[in-house]
């Protein structure tokens, strides 16, 4: 992979933003923008982004977890499982 493939400057984007999409497209891989050689923005595929966003949910989740476990916010499954039970019996 060669990520200067990936680096298009905003004139470019504006020249041929149908090729960029379609390099985007093809190759799931993101291209950044630069303006003035600076990079200003990121264009992906919808589907790449919304596993990114799926991955960075599950961290998200992962990472409460361990804070939970870190501050002994704990149940033993035999007890969350009891409890489960004794609701659905209530009902």
């Amino acid at each position: 992979m060669n990520i200067t493939n990936d680096i298009k400057s905003i004139t470019y984007l504006k020249n041929r933003a149908a090729d960029v999409l379609n390099q985007i497209n093809k190759t799931r891989r993101p291209v950044i923008i630069t303006q003035n050689g600076e990079p200003r923005a990121v264009l992906q595929d919808p589907e790449s982004y919304e596993n990114m966003r799926n991955a960075i949910g599950i961290l998200k989740l992962l990472n409460q977890g361990e804070e939970d476990i870190k501050a002994g916010n704990t149940n033993y499954q035999d007890e969350v499982f009891a409890n489960i039970e004794k609701k659905i019996k209530e009902k």
